[in-house]
């Protein structure tokens, strides 16, 4: 019988010779009849240390009990596959991916074949990738706390709702994204109230910093009593030279009103035209007439601005394209012209539920979620 199995072992040992996986053969008391070179290689151990020691033998004591589960699982279906350890004889722990075969020699006796695949460069990248994970989620948490401040100081620039001397205004703000490009201002001052609409290109962080930049002169500008012309072409002026980019450019809507003299006064810049609402008249629109800003020194020119006459119960709306650039589901832009009669037709109402209905008509038009960041004011003479 040791004549057949050493012929066998001779037969079936030249063949795993050649693998360059370590191999090793257990026999019915689970004893180590044959090791391949490359397992002594990954074990680190000579043929004599491994040899007719149980493969029990090679591991510590408190393995016991997972190895013979995995014993088990073998006897029960004949194969087993895992990962586990090869331990060397230098106290090191191998990774390995284990397969356990249960096979029968030509005496028909039982015999284990078992595979080790070396995975320590796997074990190594997957270790790599999970630092780098743990790594980018920190990042990614950092960057979400943030976002969380850039949405709160963006929220901060959205024109806020009022009523001073005569004059209701009500506004409405809504970023595509966490935080966009848009901003409003609405500053009462001495006998005047300076309402202000902007549209930087783009969305998201970077247009929020060209907003908040473009904020801050625009606050400076009123606070030194500029007038509307004055304040475009400063504003154009600093973009073009502070902010120099291809890829930034921005709308502007502004208003000024004089208690004193009832008027309104108008400034746009490549921005939708505002809208002026008088009872038992056709809505009113005021026209931008410089180019947009940030892109050409001459952007606006000498006439940047018209003026009008305002009466008690005129409402004035200003937005941003965010509500006029929006798509059904045929593909149809409401454009300017749907927006003006969705004003129309809820001027009717208090001058809340009029903003309330103008964005709910809107939303109902348009098809999916917004797009573009939406600024909405109204304003009404009373």
């Amino acid at each position: 019988m040791a004549q057949t199995e050493n012929r066998w072992l001779d037969q079936v040992g030249s063949v795993l010779e050649t693998l360059n996986q370590g191999v090793v053969i257990s026999d019915e008391d689970r004893r180590i009849i044959f090791a391949n070179s490359m397992f002594l290689e990954m074990s680190k151990m000579s043929v004599e240390d491994i040899l007719g020691r149980s493969v029990m033998d090679l591991y510590p004591a408190y393995e016991a009990g997972r190895l013979q589960e995995f014993i088990a699982r073998r006897e029960v279906q004949g194969r087993a596959q895992y990962e586990f350890y090869l331990p060397q004889s230098d106290g090191g722990r191998l990774p390995v991916e284990v397969t356990s075969r249960r096979v029968f020699g030509v005496d028909g006796r039982a015999y284990g074949i078992i595979t080790a695949t070396d995975i320590s460069d796997q074990k190594l990248i997957q270790a790599e990738l999970s630092e780098t994970n743990a790594l980018l989620l920190e990042r990614q948490h950092q960057m979400e706390e943030e976002l969380q401040l850039a949405e709160r100081v963006q929220q901060s620039l959205a024109p806020k709702g009022l009523s001073w001397s005569g004059v209701s205004v009500e506004s409405h703000y809504q970023p595509a994204s966490s935080i966009g490009g848009d901003y409003g201002l609405v500053i009462p001052g001495d006998g005047r109230l300076d309402v202000v609409v902007c549209d930087v290109s783009g969305h998201g962080i970077s247009s929020a910093l060209v907003a908040n930049r473009i904020y801050s002169e625009t606050m400076a500008q009123i606070e030194r009593g500029a007038d509307l012309g004055s304040m475009l072409r400063h504003l154009n002026h600093f973009a073009v030279q502070n902010l120099v980019s291809s890829s930034f450019y921005f709308t502007l809507a502004a208003v000024r009103f004089h208690q004193s003299r009832g008027c309104l006064q108008f400034a746009g810049a490549g921005h939708p035209p505002a809208i002026v609402i008088r009872r038992g008249k056709s809505p009113l629109l005021l026209e931008s007439t410089s180019m947009i800003l940030g892109l050409f020194e001459n952007a606006v020119g000498a006439e940047s601005g018209v003026e009008t006459e305002l009466q008690t119960g005129d409402r004035v709306v200003i937005y941003t394209d965010g509500l006029t650039e929006c798509f059904n589901s045929q593909c149809e832009m409401l454009g300017v012209d749907g927006l003006q009669e969705i004003v129309a037709e809820a001027a009717t109402l208090p001058l809340a539920e009029m903003k309330g209905q103008i964005l709910n008509r809107v939303a109902a038009w348009r098809h999916g979620h917004a797009q573009d960041d939406i600024s909405l004011v109204l304003l009404e003479i009373s």
